[in-house]
Order: structure tokens, then C-alpha cells, then sequence
């Protein structure tokens, strides 16, 4: 099941820029082991914002939330989900 999610990144200002920056390398090193995983299959940058938009490929809404909820920012972040299905008009299957 593909799900598009937004998430925005909302840093509390009482965490240390220490702690922030550990967090950020953990956060990628978790994004990075799902892409290659073949569960987080894009990732982009939202242009001046501290967001992403992802497509996640999962077998379903509970696996997705195990993902999210493993991601060292998480407890920061806004997520909005999406589900997605293949649109009929689609000249390639990408699903």
C-alpha cells in the first residue's frame, strides 16, 4: 500500500542544539536503513520549510504508523497521511 506523508519538524526551543544534533543523525541514519529497505521510497525536502513529503510503500496503515512512531523525531514532528491508489489515467503502472 503506497501512503504519501507530510511531515513538519517542530523543535522544541528547551532542546540543546547538542541533542538536536544527535537527533538529526539518528533521524538519518533510521531514513536512510527505510530507503534501502524499500518501505520509504521518496523522500523530498519541502523548500523553506523544516518538512519532507515521502511516499511509503507498506502492507498497511499499522505498518506505517510502526515506522513513524520509530522515528527518532517523531515525538516533533506534525504528520499528515494520505493514502494513494493508481490513478486509471496513469500511462505506468508505478505502484
Amino acid at each position: 500500500m503506497l501512503f504519501m506523508v507530510q511531515m513538519d519538524v517542530h523543535v522544541p526551543p528547551h532542546v540543546s542544539s547538542e541533542s538536536f544534533d544527535q537527533l538529526k543523525t539518528t533521524e538519518k541514519a533510521r531514513a536512510q536503513q527505510l530507503q534501502q529497505s524499500g518501505k520509504w521510497r521518496h523522500l523530498w525536502r519541502v523548500a523553506g520549510r523544516y518538512s519532507n513529503v515521502s511516499i511509503f510503500d507498506v502492507a498497511d496503515a499499522a505498518e506505517l504508523h510502526d515506522i513513524m512512531t520509530s522515528l527518532p523525531l517523531f515525538p516533533h514532528m506534525t504528520v499528515e497521511v494520505t493514502a494513494l491508489c493508481q490513478h486509471p489515467s496513469a500511462i505506468e503502472n508505478q505502484a
